[in-house]
């Protein structure tokens, strides 16, 4: 069964560890020593096999910079797309692979992320209209998370090629961060043209492909699949209060600014004053909510990343570092920085 955890149990997010699975799997395949780094992060091989089973965004991503730093690939995260199977993401990866096209199993995959992926910088949406799949931004962009977007868009791709038998399937490839000296070793990979600095993550199909009946479509199990899929995901958002609903699409709306509560109710599908009356029946009201969501990621942040103080003040939608700081005076009674050199001198 689906793990049911709030939403505010881990304000940055967590991922199930069938991801990290592949990430070892792609190191050892680069000939890194996969093992000596299931010992250093704690993981072992029951743990790593179990459906339920997740990982902090921070601790992912530190254990991603771990294997690129062991096999020498910065690319590493092609690889991992290399070898990411449907069973990688779980039921609803399955449930994807039965689709009757693969425009539906991009669909079935994106609707159901949240059964394997819960991250506070956003969700992965479709966009048909012009036939791509889009990865959310996660910036600001470092050596922590460019793994992640390849990975992704590269796993969305290699499910396409094992589902229609393909390579000759995407039209153009655009990634958020700058190129890193390695685009002719994307576009190889990828059998396109690779946009770096783009302004979205994306892979935009071939009209051909997009269109193309998956080698193991089944009407029947998709929809018994995709009802399990369904089951799954009411079953992680009935433990959600309001507020929980609200923390969960606010968090992504701070990059670079506040949100507003109209903005919010807006994306939870009614209006502010019902809204506001509605947390107010669970104690707590708006600004509240604001705060509070802002403080426990700013403790996160500092404690988990390695993301600047300025970049932290952006992520948490303040308008100039110094009021972040000031922000978290009044919250922890000291300045952010001073909170991590303390951290760093108990480490």
């Amino acid at each position: 069964m689906t793990n049911t955890s709030r939403p505010n149990q881990n304000s940055l997010g967590d991922i199930s560890l069938l991801y990290a699975s592949v990430l070892l799997r792609a190191t050892e395949a680069e000939g890194g020593d996969a093992e000596r780094l299931k010992s250093q992060f704690h993981l072992n091989d029951p743990e790593l096999a179990a459906p339920e089973g997740r990982i902090s965004i921070p601790r992912f991503m530190r254990l991603g910079q771990a294997a690129i730093a062991t096999t020498g690939n910065p690319a590493l995260g092609l690889r991992m797309g290399a070898l990411t199977r449907p069973i990688d993401a779980g039921i609803a990866g399955l449930a994807a692979e039965t689709a009757n096209t693969v425009h539906q199993s991009l669909a079935t995959l994106i609707r159901y992320a949240l059964l394997s992926s819960r991250n506070s910088r956003g969700e992965p949406s479709l966009a048909a209209e012009h036939r791509k799949a889009c990865f959310y931004s996660i910036s600001p962009y470092n050596q922590y998370n460019y793994f992640v977007v390849d990975s992704i868009l590269a796993a969305w791709t290699q499910l396409i090629r094992h589902m229609t038998g393909r390579y000759d399937i995407l039209e153009r490839v655009r990634i958020e961060y700058p190129s890193i000296g390695l685009d002719e070793v994307f576009e190889s990979w990828f059998r396109c043209p690779v946009e770096f600095g783009a302004k979205e993550n994306s892979i935009r199909l071939k009209e051909s492909a997009w269109l193309q009946v998956p080698s193991q479509a089944h009407e029947g199990m998709h929809e018994k699949l995709t009802s399990w899929c369904e089951q799954e995901l009411q079953q992680i958002r009935k433990g959600w209060s309001v507020a929980d609903r609200a923390r969960y699409l606010m968090t992504p709306l701070l990059r670079g600014e506040t949100p507003t509560i109209e903005t919010l109710a807006n994306r939870l599908g009614t209006t502010p004053w019902t809204l506001q009356r509605q947390l107010a029946s669970e104690g707590t009201g708006f600004r509240e909510l604001l705060d509070n969501t802002r403080r426990q990621l700013a403790q996160d942040y500092l404690q988990e990343t390695n993301s600047s103080l300025s970049e932290i003040a952006w992520l948490l939608g303040f308008a100039n570092p110094p009021a972040f700081h000031k922000a978290y005076r009044r919250w922890y009674g000291i300045s952010p920085g001073e909170y991590r050199k303390h951290i760093k001198g108990n480490n």
